[in-house]
């Protein structure tokens, strides 16, 4: 079964096991606190050996980083698409690699990742906290793929931030949306945001050969985001293609959108996506903060 001996350390008395692996070369695993534990240890190993679940402990003395860039480049485009994978990026940057990149595998527990999900949630958002969470846990599953981890310390975590704990959502009224568009550059588009409920990367990607005026209809095709200083042309979020109408009162500036354009001219602006000006200092930030003075 495996030889038990204890040792001493700073921290008190340890127990070492001594076993056979599966090619019955020697090993040992060092670090039990109990009696217990230890003798507990080479039965594992027996059944683990029986069902072929075996898990060299010293292939598991790798840190996490070493799995990161495998996993990443999995998720790059286009198996991803670009925003998608730049949140899984920063994710990997800001708050799983400077607590666990250079952590060994075998040694990350269950507990010390529950509190570490409990601690981020008290500073960011339950969207943040989770896209980390599966970051981290998305990672060890390529060790266990490789067979260097048996079990994934980051999945099965409880206590996970709830959900409608956000911003608390406003909606404008007709008055305020009229008002917003007369304060914006582009008060087509705003309309068009406002009372089609389409997304912003949606209405800024539209080609006038997205538009059916016949049914005053617009075809969502296309999605247009913004990563870093360059736009990006894909596929809609749910990669679907789907119709939705737009409302009769905007049928005539619709109208006058396409005017003088090509099919694949773009509907909102003169060869320039508007998303370029959506910033913080932008033409829709700066829309807002004149219909907020007026209100």
């Amino acid at each position: 079964m495996g030889t038990i001996t204890p040792y001493e350390t700073v921290k008190g008395r340890r127990y070492r096991v001594r076993y056979r692996k599966p090619d019955h070369t020697a090993a040992e695993k060092r670090g039990f606190t109990t009696m217990r534990d230890a003798q507990q240890y080479p039965s594992m190993v027996t059944v683990s050996k029986s069902k072929g679940d075996y898990i060299d402990p010293s292939s598991s003395r790798v840190p996490v980083q070493m799995f990161a860039d495998t996993w990443l480049r999995s998720k790059r485009p286009p198996m991803s698409k670009p925003s998608y994978y730049m949140t899984l990026e920063r994710a990997w940057k800001n708050h799983v690699a400077p607590v666990w990149g250079e952590r060994e595998i075998w040694s990350i527990r269950r507990s010390e990742v529950q509190d570490w999900v409990s601690e981020l949630a008290t500073e960011k958002s339950r969207t943040v906290v989770l896209r980390a969470l599966g970051v981290l846990a998305g990672i060890l599953d390529v060790a266990i793929d490789d067979r260097r981890l048996a079990t994934n310390p980051a999945r099965n975590i409880r206590n996970l931030p709830r959900a409608g704990q956000g911003k608390r959502r406003v909606y404008l009224s007709h008055d305020q949306v009229a008002t917003l568009a007369a304060c914006s550059a582009h008060p087509t588009m705003v309309l068009t945001l406002a009372y089609t409920g389409l997304r912003w990367g949606e209405a800024t990607g539209f080609r006038v050969r997205s538009v059916n005026r016949l049914r005053k209809r617009f075809v969502v095709e296309e999605n247009a985001v913004m990563i870093g200083y360059e736009i990006h042309v894909g596929t809609p979020k749910t990669h679907e293609k789907r119709s939705v109408p737009y409302p009769d009162r905007l049928a005539p500036m619709i109208e006058q959108a396409c005017a003088g354009k090509g099919p694949e001219g773009l509907l909102f602006g003169d060869g320039i996506h508007h998303m370029r000006n959506s910033g913080s200092q932008g033409w829709f930030a700066n829309a807002v903060t004149r219909a907020q003075a007026i209100d």
